[in-house]
């Protein structure tokens, strides 16, 4: 086999995490209520594979069945509650995965302090030769290496944007389809340093002992 088959009925876990993506499949009981929260860069996609649940976001409320699949956009409120008799099971995935990857709330409505959550709430096997400060280090490295992107960025996008510009404005769409092309092609490299960054950021954030409440 030349890549990984899951099973929802068997690979109740987190299947990907990456700094773009974690995705899994998710079991909760009859009754199970999850705990309200948001993300704050998170966009969530939630497909119920069996069973059926009460989805409240960002106040609406509305049961999702088997082959039916809704959206909680960063910032919205959220929270899932397992109705009927029979087990849920959905398939979920947030973009991106950056800690803290949950935002909680008082009842208050004010938002609480973040909370960063150890490796294993993903299923990610941490690397105990590794210390924290050794994680800071090497994001700390990736952060200089994205700082000089961005200047190399911004630069050439200038300079690409006024070919593009110019373009436009002489009707050659030829020049035109070629400027945002060399646009793409610095714009590119750019979300990879970005990305780069996000993999020691979560390595670091989890490394410490989580909060105690």
């Amino acid at each position: 086999m030349s890549f990984a088959i899951y099973d929802y009925r068997q690979d109740i876990r987190n299947i990907l995490v990456t700094p773009q993506i974690r995705s899994r499949f998710l079991r909760m009981e009859p009754g199970q209520v999850a705990q309200r929260h948001s993300h704050d860069l998170g966009q969530e996609i939630f497909l119920i594979l069996q069973g059926e649940a009460e989805f409240e976001i960002d106040g609406d409320r509305e049961i999702v069945r088997p082959g039916q699949l809704c959206v909680a956009l960063t910032d919205q409120m959220h929270q899932v509650r397992v109705v009927g008799d029979e087990p849920m099971i959905m398939y979920l995935s947030v973009t991106p995965h950056i800690q803290p990857t949950h935002t909680f709330w008082s009842e208050d409505g004010s938002k609480m302090p973040p909370r960063f959550t150890p490796d294993s709430a993903y299923d990610i096997e941490p690397n105990p030769d590794a210390s924290t400060t050794e994680h800071l280090d090497r994001y700390l490295a990736d952060v200089d290496t994205a700082a000089a992107a961005m200047k190399d960025f911004a630069a050439a996008q200038q300079t690409q944007a006024t070919k593009l510009r110019e373009a436009l404005e002489s009707g050659n769409d030829e020049e035109a389809r070629d400027a945002r092309a060399a646009m793409w092609q610095t714009m590119y490299p750019l979300f990879q340093s970005v990305y780069s960054m996000v993999d020691p950021w979560n390595d670091l954030a989890a490394s410490l002992q989580p909060e105690t409440s």
